[in-house]
């Protein structure tokens, strides 16, 4: 299984949506270079209010461009960036990886994924009615999250457009992604 990078993006501002680039840098440890969410611990508001010491397992966020086209079918215009990502991928099944997968982004980049993103309201005032969107609930009642995951830079490196993206699956049981 393997899939492509199609867009990166990052912002240097605390702002909902990302501008596109031709490149990212990912720092280890931290991040997304010159990103507003880079760095060891929390720096999402929500998680800062909390417990500004807890590690940031956030440090970047991937989402596949395939969301973009179901949310397209329920009359959503919404563009790679327009939801904070840092990484748009394509052939990917982001939301059935299992913690700790690594993925291998381009020549040197790896991150490891840590969890699903816990979508906010931040979206609905995005665009009205886009978090039912990314929101549901599965047949038996339980909330399905589908606004990509959140992972952590191991190494660092460039990851650009047209990247390929291999992937590690860990070893041991699937532990399925939960919010992080």
């Amino acid at each position: 299984m393997s899939g492509t990078v199609t867009t990166v993006s990052s912002n240097g501002e605390y702002s909902f949506t990302k501008p596109n680039r031709e490149s990212i840098t990912l720092l280890a440890g931290l991040g997304v270079e010159g990103d507003i969410h880079a760095g060891v611990t929390v720096k999402h508001r929500s998680r800062i209010a909390q417990d500004p010491t807890q590690p940031n397992l956030r440090q970047v966020h991937l989402i596949h461009a395939e969301l973009f086209d179901e949310v397209a079918g329920a009359g959503f215009d919404v563009a790679p960036g327009d939801l904070g990502e840092n990484i748009t991928t394509v052939g990917i099944d982001l939301l059935a990886l299992p913690v700790g997968t690594l993925l291998r982004l381009g020549d040197e980049a790896v991150v490891e994924v840590t969890g699903l993103r816990n979508p906010c309201l931040q979206i609905e005032a995005f665009r009205q009615g886009l978090l039912k969107q990314v929101v549901g609930r599965d047949a038996d009642g339980g909330v399905v999250r589908k606004a990509g995951i959140m992972s952590v830079v191991r190494t660092g490196g460039v990851v650009r457009p047209g990247d390929l993206i291999g992937i590690e699956l860990p070893a041991g049981p699937h532990r399925r992604l939960e919010r992080v």
